[in-house]
């Protein structure tokens, strides 16, 4: 199988680009992959193929930027060129770009996609019905954000015309079956990008870490979190450094300047900039707990099956598609009221002074992160592709709850 996947992917700076790094990093690995055509954004910087492991030939075009509004011809036209004999969509709604047009232009990849008869499969990291258009910085108008609304209803029947939509939460199937009466969405695991071997729990000497991962700006809001280790600093003799591992959001550039210059006085405040991949590791290893100063979701989080994967203590706000995920997966957490700092201490202070308890957060996170892994999830697209192509060979039109009584994965 030549398989084509549509994604941003590092060094890009574009939504869902460690997803992307991760979804070629396992499918090459997969026997009836012969060859990747990775579709994807320009960037100055090459892009990051130095895999550990052998498998099967990637072959990288750069076609498309953010907000281009010519992306759709760009990618329709390598597809056409490569002729793969599958597509794979790593989609969310502005993924293409954060201005309407070329964001909208872009989820007509799939329909075009289905039009020539390609096997497609578009994965949805997050639906219209689940995004806080206000606290996502998308769209703060009350009047626009329904306006918004019912175009994002028209690119969600657009992308339902693929042979199958993933997406990564239960509650996410629901609503498309329910809504657009679908019988083509698949319930994929987001999947845990890495499973090293079993960490050792204990921490490192010197100042407990406190890390928070991402692109900040708009719905993450690092202010709470560092208003709430100041106050811990001043109730306790813990030794805390904080570290902030990321870069702006898109709709927010300039927000983590803005940041350091409003905490200069505060010590041991460190950020890291972008995180290259081959550094993640260690970001995370060297973490006491990992800190989500969220105060909305916009889908399954990448960061907290990466806390899973290396063993961590997560603190979260009992909100949205978080609170989901925690119950749906396995995950365990300390909560707090995304809108308290004084919660969000008490949460990260709770964990700190009980070295137990933080082990107890982090085995559990672990096992949960491991149950999962992306060879699985790859494992999963496949065997959807294969039934894609045995059904377009006889004229079918698939029915996903009926294809996954017979797939064993």
């Amino acid at each position: 199988m030549k398989l084509a996947i549509v994604t941003a992917y590092p060094p890009s700076k574009v939504t869902l680009t460690e997803y992307g790094y991760h979804l070629v990093k396992h499918f090459r690995l997969q026997k009836e992959v012969t060859e990747i055509i990775l579709i994807t954004d320009k960037t100055k910087g090459e892009k990051d193929l130095n895999f550990e492991e052998k498998g099967c030939k990637v072959t990288v075009k750069e076609c498309w930027n953010f907000n281009d509004h010519t992306n759709v011809f760009k990618v329709n036209k390598v597809i056409a060129s490569t002729k793969p004999d599958a597509v794979l969509f790593n989609l969310q709604f502005l993924k293409f770009g954060d201005k309407n047009i070329p964001a909208a232009l872009g989820l007509i990849l799939p329909l075009l996609c289905k039009l020539k008869g390609i096997p497609t499969i578009s994965l949805m990291h997050n639906i219209i019905e689940q995004v806080d258009l206000n606290n996502t910085g998308i769209i703060s108008n009350n009047f626009f954000q329904k306006i918004y609304s019912g175009i994002g209803n028209l690119l969600t029947k657009l992308v339902l015309t693929s042979d199958v939509v993933a997406v990564t939460m239960g509650k996410y199937q629901t609503i498309l079956e329910n809504k657009y009466q679908s019988r083509n969405v698949a319930l994929i695991p987001h999947g845990s990008f890495e499973t090293p071997e079993e960490p050792d729990f204990t921490l490192p000497a010197g100042p407990k870490k406190i890390l928070a991962f991402g692109k900040f700006g708009t719905y993450k809001k690092l202010e709470i979190m560092i208003d709430a280790i100041e106050l811990i600093r001043r109730r306790t003799n813990q030794n805390l450094e904080i570290v902030i591992a990321g870069t702006d959001s898109p709709n927010t550039p300039g927000y983590l300047e803005s940041v350091k210059k409003k905490y200069a006085h505060v010590d041991q405040l460190c950020f890291t900039g972008y995180v290259e991949e081959g550094n993640v590791p260690t970001i995370f290893e060297e973490s006491a707990v990992v800190v989500f100063p969220y105060t909305s979701t916009t889908g399954s989080s990448g960061v907290l099956h990466q806390a899973g994967s290396y063993g961590k203590a997560v603190v979260l706000p009992e909100l949205g598609d978080l609170s989901t995920l925690i119950k749906e997966e396995g995950y365990k957490g300390e909560f707090f009221n995304s809108n308290s700092v004084s919660s969000l201490a008490d949460a990260i202070e709770n964990i700190l002074v009980h070295d137990s308890y933080r082990e107890y957060l982090a085995k559990a996170n672990y096992r949960a992160a491991s149950a999962i892994p992306m060879s699985k999830v790859a494992k999963m697209y496949i065997e959807y592709f294969k039934v894609i192509q045995v059904a377009k060979s006889k004229g079918f039109t698939l029915d996903v709850p009926l294809v996954e009584k017979n797939i064993v994965f």
